[in-house]
């Protein structure tokens, strides 16, 4: 299944320089950098670990429970 998904990445001015940057819609995703760019790239980073860490938390809960998954795709 393929879903089209978007999310908003927010950047702030930083009091001592560069930028804040998180996604509005996903609490915990959030990062900062020198540059733009190097925010853009930190917080990629930051969601990447963000469904990483989900991914280990959510096997370890489900251990010893009969569920299914499937592969959910975004586009």
């Amino acid at each position: 299944m393929k879903v089209d998904v978007k999310l908003t990445a927010v950047f702030e001015d930083a009091e001592e320089g560069g930028y804040i940057a998180y996604l509005e819609e996903i609490p915990g995703v959030n990062t900062q950098g020198e540059t733009l760019e190097e925010a853009k790239a930190n917080l990629e980073d930051a969601f990447k670990l963000y469904v990483d860490t989900k991914r280990i938390l959510q096997e370890e809960e489900q251990k010893g429970k009969s569920i299914i998954k499937e592969e959910f795709e975004l586009a």
